[in-house]
């Protein structure tokens, strides 16, 4: 198993994590570090917060912490992580919610989900069966920096345009997650 320097100093490198096959379907459980340095399919989501702007529908985006294991710097849809074995889905969402962005969300329900693989340079890999979540916030925003390194809102055009222009300023999984947020509004 490869262990980084960066993941062992995950506070949650040992939650246990829900292994799915490819519908999905639970087969299992294994540490956050196994997972991910095994490369084994694992449920996860992604929250992609949505508000009415100036010119029209605008989504919250994050930049992750430098420290952070892996895609560090990267911008990513507003928040993202892993059920825990034996919590729901949408519960998950709200407590990830407010431990990276340290706000409250509502409105909550999924849109979309979707299946990827990325391998990193560090030995560590991401295999998750990402679901899309959709919500809106509640408050302001206080972001962990441990967790968060800068937030911004942007119009569902603009992020379009970035996203296809500058791809590789994103992480891995946000081209998916953040695409199919966008379209379940049209």
């Amino acid at each position: 198993m490869v262990t980084t320097e960066r993941m062992a100093k995950d506070p949650a490198r040992e939650d246990l994590l829900v292994l799915v096959d490819g519908l999905d379907r639970e087969i299992g459980t294994a540490t956050k570090e196994r997972a991910h340095s095994e490369g084994l399919l694992h449920r996860a989501f992604s929250v992609v917060l949505v508000r009415e702007g100036a010119d029209g529908l605008e989504t919250l985006i994050s930049q992750r912490a430098e420290g952070k294991y892996h895609s560090a710097g990267l911008w990513a849809n507003s928040c993202c992580s892993h059920p825990r074995a034996g919590e729901e889905l949408l519960d998950a969402a709200r407590r990830r919610a407010r431990e990276e962005l340290g706000c409250e969300v509502s409105d909550l329900h999924e849109v979309s989900a979707f299946a990827y693989r990325a391998e990193f340079d560090d030995g560590l890999s991401e295999y998750e069966f990402d679901h899309v979540i959709v919500a809106r916030s509640e408050g302001e925003l206080s972001p962990d920096p441990s967790e968060v390194s800068d937030v911004r809102w942007v119009s569902f055009d603009e992020l379009a345009k970035d996203l296809a222009a500058h791809p590789r300023k994103f992480s891995a999984w946000a081209p998916m997650a953040l695409s199919l947020a966008m379209s379940s509004f049209r």
